[in-house]
């Protein structure tokens, strides 16, 4: 006989209430008080049926991980260790959630990694920390202290073109590391919402090509970082051809080379730029940063003086219908600062060229566009 006991609020022994009631393996079957478990890393069926987890190595010199899983958060059992010969697999159930942790420094070495992959629709949700923590995961802000740490999670869901959704995956790491969450989503083109993004302190190529070609992702995630780092969000939404909302703001006032080059490039829906408040620049660091945003109308102002080596390179170069353009540079003398910056813009608009004192643009692709007009005043 068995009793259910999922509507049960309160049991007493005599007149002394229960707290708890376990089995012998120590699993809890009811509680006075609701269960919480831990935000343990979850791959989720979105499908309705049942699915198969795969997870590999992209050849033998990536890491070596054992990985396991849970369907409840409470019991676990190895899935085994990866390979680059055949994946290590596991069943998802219908609707159901599969929890996976282990205990590693990370799941890249150099180019060869460990990605996660899944045969139907999918989400991803949890804390990813519980993929190198394990059962210590919780309140871990920063990666393992290790030599490979430099590129944990890289590529992890490379090309999963059935992933749908993160946006209940936890990246809690508010510091990063070199190449860390490069290529993370790239090429995911099911993928319609992105995880926060809370990390503050950047290093090179951190968020680089991230969500490059998800072309289904529909709003990018606030980065909150002040101070940048070679390479960071470079090509970071590249060809996110769905992408209306680009966050408000890129508060960095300290940039670095490369740092946001090619970051919205080929994002054809994008209509508003995100503010771009840096005074100081850094070589290339907006090079072709909106080039073939076809929807943008208005370029977000530009208020940096001085113009260093190719910083604005190829930044609006066919974005066909750009009418709007506002700077505040007074020195462009920098080699290669505004190469076809302006190249395939809209036939007509206005250029207000703000600078103090306000310098002399050549006409063209390389400064003010032809067909437009010259505004030294608001």
């Amino acid at each position: 006989m068995s009793i259910n006991l999922d509507n049960v609020t309160n049991i007493l022994l005599g007149n002394t209430p229960v707290e708890q009631i376990a089995d012998s393996q120590g699993n809890v079957l009811w509680s006075a008080t609701p269960v919480v478990l831990p935000n343990y890393f979850y791959v989720e069926d979105a499908s309705g049926s049942d699915n198969t987890l795969s997870i590999k190595q992209t050849y033998n010199f990536a890491p070596a991980i054992e990985v396991f899983k849970s369907t409840d958060g409470t019991n676990w059992t190895s899935m085994g260790t990866t390979t680059d010969i055949r994946a290590i697999t596991a069943t998802i159930p219908a609707n159901g959630k599969l929890y996976l942790k282990a205990t590693t420094d990370a799941w890249a070495s150099n180019n060869f990694t460990n990605r996660i992959s899944v045969s139907g629709r999918y989400k991803v949700g949890g804390n990813i920390m519980s993929l190198l923590y394990g059962d210590n995961f919780q309140n871990q802000t920063t990666f393992p202290s290790s030599s490979s740490t430099y590129r944990v999670f890289y590529q992890l869901f490379y090309n999963n073109t059935n992933l749908s959704d993160a946006s209940g995956l936890v990246l809690p790491a508010t510091t990063l590391t070199v190449y860390c969450y490069r290529s993370m989503f790239q090429g995911c083109t099911s993928l319609t919402t992105a995880p926060a993004l809370p990390a503050t302190t950047m290093f090179s190529s951190c968020y680089d090509s991230m969500f490059s070609g998800c072309t289904s992702l529909t709003t990018a995630p606030a980065l909150p970082a002040t101070a940048l780092a070679k390479d960071c969000y470079r090509m970071m939404f590249q060809n996110c051809t769905s992408l209306t909302t680009a966050p408000a703001t890129l508060p960095a006032t300290t940039l670095a080379n490369n740092c946001y080059r090619m970051m919205f490039q080929n994002c054809t829906s994008l209509t508003t730029a995100p503010a771009l408040p840096a005074t100081t620049l850094a070589d290339y660091c907006y090079g072709e940063m909106f080039r073939s945003c076809k929807s943008l109308t208005t370029a977000p102002v530009l208020p940096a003086p001085v113009l260093v080596n190719g910083c604005y390179s190829g930044m609006f170069k066919d974005c066909t219908n750009l009418t709007n353009l506002t700077t505040y540079a007074n020195d462009i003398s920098a080699s290669g600062c505004l190469s076809d910056w302006v190249s395939g813009v809209a036939a007509q608009g206005n250029f207000y060229n703000l600078g103090n004192p306000a310098p002399t643009y050549p006409s063209g692709a390389s400064g003010i566009p032809s067909g437009w007009t010259e505004h030294t005043s608001l």
